[in-house]
């Protein structure tokens, strides 16, 4: 009997192992380079590969990797652009945020790039335990990122509450694949829907039900559903700004990418009431408590923390259909969220370079006199997060919304409206203190502190705004790139 050659493909995950080998340079020169900075702009020439190799993998056929654990098809490609974006953002706001802090290491970089290989690793598996991976990859780097600043004991407690929680995760997941293997007899996902589908599997099994229900759990932690966000204000509060801004996006769409993968493939057939009754519900705890305790909030990084919760109610919605309309709609509202969400942490990374300057909200206290352009970009970064027209935010939410209508689901859009006009009035708050308040000013009259932009940020600013308002204006070029997200 001739031996099975297994099939490897190692070029289909080309944007993986870029990402991956950039990280292992990045730690190598780590020990020669003494600008460590340099290694930031070598974690940004990786990204660009990675970047330029998934545009040019989203022309060819889906191609299965390692055993057909992994694929190649467009929905994992657009997702490697939207990690990418992510990373490469965030690296941008590191270069100087890390410098004003002597917080310059090569591990950084390093620890970063290793959790956005993990994403893409979760974006492209076709298996669950690959999934759980990819899972722990991204994690494990992010749990040392949120612990990075040592001096600062806010940062060592975000780590450590994100480790504690993510193990509780990662143990709720882990028990959920063994229990739907039990059921199936298989972690690809491919395969536990065929076991469905073909006639031999029971669409009423409880081992498999609760299997499912414990995967959710895990999923759920990733992207900070209620009830299980509470590692989230504390997590974004004390880990550096520059890292926040990275988790608050990809840690959210690696949640998402392998989610609805799970719910499409495997269970798009069996359990579809019991699980789209599930997120219908997750989504509107998610979004209404999020944007309630936003309310609440004195701290923008704890505004904006729960406001990331709001923002996974929302795009729950488009989940809740289980079309592909509604996963088009997924893709683009977290490519839209990655470029106004890190531009606004970008403006509170820039206020957070001046020391023994707090990221109270009032400290934003007229800033449109001190600085009127970084004003102007936190304004807009804020009226798009709201959802309001001309912004990629209103028409990420109108696309989330108008799949729950198409699928017979209004109410869930009702709702999801009537939390955008709440989230209105937190973020119309800073706006308030940018350009009705007065800046805080010594006896003499002079400013506090002085606000100064380094170069990487005002690129980063640049970029998250201008994408903002012509995806806003036009956002049919990202409307193309997220049709061409189909399972392979």
């Amino acid at each position: 009997m001739p031996i099975e050659i297994p099939t490897l493909n190692i070029a289909a995950l080309t944007p993986f192992l870029a990402v991956t080998v950039t990280a292992f340079v990045v730690m190598f020169f780590e020990l020669f380079v003494n600008d460590k900075r340099i290694l930031g702009y070598l974690s940004l020439l990786g990204l660009a590969v990675a970047a330029i190799s998934s545009v040019m993998l989203l022309g060819v056929s889906p191609a299965p990797a390692f055993q057909e654990m992994a694929i190649s098809d467009g929905y994992a490609l657009v997702l490697n652009l939207i990690f990418i974006v992510t990373a490469a953002l965030s690296i941008l706001i590191s270069l100087s945020y890390l410098g004003d802090r002597a917080l310059q290491r090569g591990e950084y970089y390093a620890l970063l790039l290793f959790s956005t290989g993990g994403m893409m690793l979760m974006g492209a598996a076709t298996d669950l335990i690959v999934v759980f991976m990819g899972l722990e990859i991204m994690s494990i780097a992010l749990y040392v990122l949120a612990a990075f600043n040592r001096r600062k004991m806010g940062s060592g407690e975000a780590g450590m509450k994100y480790f504690i929680l993510g193990a509780f995760a990662s143990a709720f997941f882990l028990y959920g694949v063994a229990l739907v293997y039990g059921a199936t007899g298989s972690t690809n996902l491919s395969a536990i829907g065929n076991w469905f589908t073909s006639g031999g599997g029971d669409l009423t099994d409880p081992i498999a039900l609760v299997g499912l229900s414990l995967l959710l759990v895990g999923f759920a932690f990733k992207i900070a559903a209620v009830p299980f966000q509470w590692w989230t204000p504390d997590v974004y509060q004390g880990a550096p700004t520059s890292v926040t801004a990275f988790m608050s996006v990809g840690a959210k769409a690696a949640g998402f990418a392998a989610l609805v993968r799970l719910l499409m493939v495997s269970f798009g057939q069996a359990f579809t009431l019991d699980w789209q009754i599930a997120v219908a519900a997750l989504a509107v705890v998610t979004m209404t408590g999020g944007n309630i305790a936003a309310l609440a909030q004195k701290d923008i990084k704890r505004m904006l923390a729960f406001s990331s919760i709001a923002h996974a109610g929302y795009i729950l919605v488009g989940v809740v259909p289980g079309t592909i309309d509604g996963v088009q709609a997924v893709l683009f509202y977290l490519m839209g969220y990655a470029f106004m969400n890190i531009g606004a942490f970008a403006v509170v990374a820039v206020l957070e370079h001046r020391v023994a300057i707090s990221s109270a909200i009032e400290e934003y206290a007229g800033l449109a006199a001190r600085k009127p352009l970084l004003a102007a970009a936190m304004l807009l970064f804020m009226v798009s997060l709201t959802g309001l027209p001309p912004f990629v935010g209103f028409w990420g939410k109108l696309y989330v919304f108008r799949a729950a209508v198409e699928a017979n689901m209004s109410w869930l859009a009702v709702v999801g409206v009537i939390n955008s006009a709440i989230s209105a009035f937190y973020y119309l708050g800073v706006v308030v203190q940018m350009y009705m308040r007065p800046a805080a000013a010594t006896e003499d009259g002079e400013e506090v502190v002085p606000i100064s932009l380094s170069g990487p940020v005002t690129i980063t600013l640049a970029v998250a705004v201008i994408i903002t308002v012509i995806l806003g204006i036009w956002p049919t070029p990202l409307v193309n790139l997220t049709s061409l997200a189909v399972f392979g």
